[in-house]
């Protein structure tokens, strides 16, 4: 039985060098996103299919798949320039003299490349997405007794070749990894 019992989301700019395996060190182009809510990250995938029906009897003879994705989704807890850049797309940190100011611009694309890691135990399962976006975030709630928080989803986008993530694991129980193009 697997059981997350802690890890890391990461983001860096696209192109920058990808890990090909669970436990190297992550490229220093990429940056620890920080605190997560103890909801953990939530890895979601999703189909539309079209049924094609036969004349006859109108039974279902096969059904086509017409749109797929997968998400992650996480709250991140901690107020940082790599949080507040990536819920407000397209917005910048800046800082002068010590003081800082977010100018919040209406969101544009911001595709960037993301990875997880999830440690349970002494096992590690690090994922990898070459090509994400924050497609959607929740509301932020200012509130005496609660932490500051910000829902994100990450929406993952397919290569040349379809890939759209790629999942390492370091225990040896799977056979077959592929290492993503360099």
């Amino acid at each position: 039985m697997r059981v997350a019992v802690t890890g890391a989301a990461y983001v860096a700019l696209p192109k920058s060098k990808l890990p090909t395996n669970a436990t190297d060190n992550w490229d220093p182009a990429f940056t620890d996103v920080g605190w997560i809510s103890d909801d953990g990250i939530t890895e979601s995938n999703s189909t539309d299919a079209t049924e094609i029906k036969g004349w006859q009897g109108g039974q279902t003879v096969r059904k086509v798949i017409s749109s797929s994705e997968m998400t992650f989704a996480f709250t991140a807890i901690e107020t940082s320039k790599t949080v507040l850049e990536l819920y407000h797309k397209g917005s910048k940190v800046s800082t002068t003299s010590g003081k800082s100011v977010l100018a919040i611009k209406s969101p544009g694309p911001d595709r960037r490349i993301f990875g997880f890691d999830v440690i349970d135990g002494s096992n590690h399962i690090r994922i990898v997405i070459p090509d994400g976006e924050v497609t959607e975030t929740g509301d932020i709630t200012y509130k005496g007794d609660e932490a500051v928080a910000y829902e994100l989803t990450i929406t993952a986008y397919p290569g040349a070749d379809g890939t759209v993530a790629y999942k390492y694991s370091d225990d040896g129980s799977w056979t077959g990894t592929t290492t993503p193009p360099a």
